[in-house]
Formats: structure tokens, sequence, C-alpha cells
């Protein structure tokens, strides 16, 4: 084989390996030949794109959904089209990409959809097939500031009047400091409860994630509890003030919005646990915003921090923090926030 390796490679620009708007990727691409070796051409690119792929079985049928979406295909001349011979042992080519502006969707996998960003080299030889090398990157998209209500208080409320198996009225109303929160941040939630019933209720929560996958006109949507509590139980005829708090793990996965093909969504619920009766909830939207770590000093700057202010006046009670067994799929990775891409998955290649 006349060329013994043809790989491309990129500097990381801090310690997590992540990259963001803005961002400049230098790297190189390799190539080793045994002999010297004609060439028509060589090009670098820079490529962001999702595809969502998956099958339902209806009976003896199948049924095939997939949809795709590009965010940028970028590309560089290294050796432009015409002969050119490249002499034996190893030939570096450095490059240099900047990661475009714009509000693309983070790094993603699941075995159902991807968001891939990656760095691809072709290498054209007269009556030859094309030679690729590929190198993902890990891209985390800028937190987006003008999500309406990103940054303010959030109230919602329920009510509800038993009529079997108890009388009376139950009445709920929750309220969050704000939506948008980083890994890591502290969510504090104040919830009033008015207990105007004969039957005692069990307050309980969950922060739960919602993947979303659209194609051809079908969605297909998997949920996956992070954390879920429960607090003391409320007696009959009684009103009760509490503020409990909860820490997002640090390596939960920044939420997607802005792709059209793929969504990560977070809500909190609280429901009222009531035996023989349907259970009066509340759901609040969470955004989870990406978190950088601080790069050297001549690279671009991370995001920046948001505060947190106390409710105050109320008793607060520890939340536990521990995930509990669910019923539903596993979480991607178990909450890697970017695992490794593979080539290829059940129903054909995403790359």
């Amino acid at each position: 084989m006349t060329i013994k390796n043809f790989s491309i490679e990129y500097d990381a620009i801090n310690s997590q390996n992540i990259f963001t708007n803005g961002d400049t990727i230098n790297g190189r691409i390799v190539m080793e030949v045994s002999k010297e070796t004609p060439i028509q051409s060589l090009t670098f690119i820079g490529k962001g794109s999702a595809k969502v792929r998956w099958v339902e079985h209806h009976g003896k049928r199948n049924r095939y959904y997939w949809s795709d979406e590009k965010y940028y295909d970028i590309k560089q001349h290294i050796l432009r089209a015409g002969t050119d011979f490249i002499a034996q042992g190893r030939h570096v080519f450095p490059f240099s990409f900047k990661v475009p502006n714009g509000k693309m969707p983070s790094s993603f996998k699941t075995s159902t959809g991807r968001i891939v960003h990656k760095l691809k080299a072709e290498l054209k030889q007269s009556m030859k097939l094309t030679k690729t090398a590929k190198a993902h990157f890990t891209f985390v998209s800028k937190a987006d500031m003008d999500i309406a209500g990103l940054m303010e208080p959030q109230h919602d409320c329920t009510d509800k009047k038993l009529a079997v198996f108890g009388s009376g009225t139950i009445a709920m109303d929750v309220y969050t400091k704000k939506m948008g929160y980083q890994p890591g941040e502290t969510l504090q939630v104040k919830v009033e409860i008015h207990n105007h019933s004969s039957r005692d209720l069990k307050p309980k929560f969950e922060l739960y994630e919602k993947q979303s996958f659209f194609a051809q006109g079908h969605r297909r949507v998997h949920t996956q509890v992070i954390v879920k509590d429960k607090l003391e139980s409320i007696n009959a005829r009684s009103k009760e003030i509490m503020e409990k708090m909860i820490t997002l793990p640090r390596n939960v996965p920044p939420s997607i919005l802005n792709s059209s093909i793929i969504k990560l969504e977070y809500r909190l619920k609280i429901y009222l646990d009531v035996k023989y009766a349907t259970d009066p909830e509340i759901k609040l939207p969470i955004v989870v915003l990406p978190a950088f770590e601080t790069p050297a000093r001549n690279q671009h700057p991370g995001a920046a921090a948001y505060g947190f202010e106390d409710f105050g006046g109320l008793n607060q009670q520890s939340w536990n923090q521990a995930p509990q067994p669910s019923d539903l799929p596993p979480p991607y990775g178990a909450h890697t926030v970017y695992p490794p891409l593979s080539n290829s998955d059940k129903y054909g290649s995403f790359l």
C-alpha cells in the first residue's frame, strides 16, 4: 500500500477539550507514503450536522423514519486540483479552522439521533477511491440569553375538587427564582399547598429530561428522571409553605432548543399523591445553560456564570440528591456529557 497513514488531528484549547462559537481549531493532516505518490487534491472540511433515525414495528411491517439537518460545511483546499507528487516519507499539512458563529446546537448522541461536529480530510488520486480521515470535536453552543423568561421568576398553580373517597378542595402554587441554570447550580422551589380536603397528601418532586426527535411529520419521545424526592405528608384541613432545593448534576448536558429535528428539554414536576384520585401536578420548564472552563488567555472566553439569590424567610429542607430507580429508558451515556461517537448504529451510519 503506497499510503501507509492518512489521518487528521487537532489541538485542545482547554482540559475539557470543548469548543464553542468563534473558537479557532488548529490541527494538521498527516500523510505517510512508502514511495513517491501522485496526488490530485487534498481538501480540509469542517462540518456540523444532525441526523435522526428510528424504526417502528407495526405487526409484520416496519416503518422507518429519518431526517437530516446541516449547520455548516466549510472547505479549505490544502492542495488544489491538479497532479502533484508527494515524496516518500511523512508529510504534515497544518490547518486552522474557526468554528462558525450562530445558534448551532451542541454535540449530542443517542441511538435515535445525534448532532455531530467534525473535521474531515479528503485525498483524491487518479483512478482511485477518495480517501477520507475524520476527527470529531465536542462543540457546546454559547448560552442563548434571548430565551423569553430565562432569568425571570416562574409561577404556576393548580387546584382539584375531591368527589370520590373524600371531600373538599386542594390548591397548590409553585414558584422558582428563574428558568435558566448551569450544571451544578442549585434550583430553589417554593411550594404553597392549601389542603382543604378530608384527605392527607404526599407532595412529590421530579426533575426529568425529555428527548424529542422529529422526522417526516412524526415524533419520538424519550424521558428520563434525573432526580426525584418526596416530602412529608400534609394533613387534612391544613396549609403548608415549603422551600426545597435541588442541585443539578454537574455532568447534565445543556438544553438543545435550536434544532428543528432534535430537542433536549428539562422539566420540574411537582405533584400531590392522592389515593384513588388523579394527582394534581405542575410542570415548570428548566433550561440547562452551558458551562465552560476559562480557556487559555489567547483563546475565546467561555460563557459567564449566572447569579442566584435565596428566597429567604422560609425553613429549608435538604433534598435527597441521589437519582432513584425508574422504569423509564436508561439515559444516554449515563449522563456522560458527550460520549464517543461510533461510525454506525443499528439503522445505518450517522457520520
